[in-house]
């Protein structure tokens, strides 16, 4: 199966490292004209840089912006008024004990992981329906479905991301565009290999022990018994935004390794 994305124009929120910089270059590989977005002019470069050297032929274009705020949100859609694909990838976890979280923390974190996403779909799923062929996706987390009690704040925003793509995959119904959710389980990621590097420092363990041990103790259920690649999370984004995909709508994809202990 080839997911052919020729002429078709994506955007992805958040893209200059991770898991957002990964579903780029899968959407660039299957020939997506595609935007990139970060805080900053530097790391948007960067990243494209790094899509370009993986995809040489590839058509991008970068916008940096602050999408924690309604501002950076304008500023992506003034620059990009129009896309085919929608990827709300853009996210953080802010590695906090209940405890001592802020009200500044959880209102920074939801309009960072879930306003974000609820702005630039309020601007691009008009005009997609209009067309009658679009693809939204949110990168939501499979602690939306099992709250972690290191992160409750992170597992509330990936819950209300799948209330809002629901929702919004009803209003869109027959009319050509899908709108789905895109749950990873633990990743090795740029903003999670950081904290496990910096755990590994100071315990002297190697980052393969630290994140072995991260499974035991939080994600014991996992049948994949290691981190997953950002690759492996673009894959299924790659191929939700396919035309291939076309009847897979209005659902919650796990990208897990099992974590996540049920059969529906």
């Amino acid at each position: 199966m080839k997911n052919d994305l020729t002429g078709k124009l994506a955007i992805v929120s958040g893209s200059t490292a991770g898991i957002g910089l990964a579903i780029a270059t899968g959407l660039a590989t299957a020939g997506a004209e595609v935007v990139v977005n970060g805080r900053t002019e530097e790391r948007v470069q960067k990243a494209i840089e790094i899509i370009r050297e993986a995809v040489p032929t590839a058509i991008l274009s970068g916008v940096a912006s602050d999408m924690s705020t309604a501002e950076g949100a304008a500023r992506l859609v003034a620059a990009a008024p129009e896309a085919d694909i929608l990827v709300n990838s853009v996210g953080a976890a802010l590695f906090k004990s209940f405890e001592d979280l802020t009200d500044e923390d959880w209102l920074f974190i939801y309009q960072l992981n879930v306003m974000s996403g609820v702005r630039l779909t309020k601007h691009y799923l008009p005009e997609m329906v209009k067309r009658g062929w679009g693809r939204v996706v949110f990168i939501s987390s499979e602690s939306a479905l099992n709250p972690p009690k290191e992160m409750v704040d992170y597992g509330m925003t990936k819950a209300a991301q799948l209330a809002v793509s629901r929702g919004v995959a009803e209003l869109a119904a027959k009319s050509g565009v899908t709108v789905n959710s895109v749950l990873p389980g633990p990743t090795r990621s740029e903003g999670f290999g950081s904290v496990l590097e910096g755990i590994a420092q100071q315990t002297g363990q190697t980052i393969e022990a630290v994140e072995k041990g991260f499974l035991e103790q939080n994600r014991p259920t996992s049948l994949l018994g290691r981190f997953s690649t950002t690759e492996e999370i673009a894959n299924m984004v790659v191929y939700v935004c396919s035309q291939q995909a076309s009847a897979t709508n209005g659902t919650a994809l796990r990208v897990d390794g099992g974590v996540v202990r049920s059969i529906a």
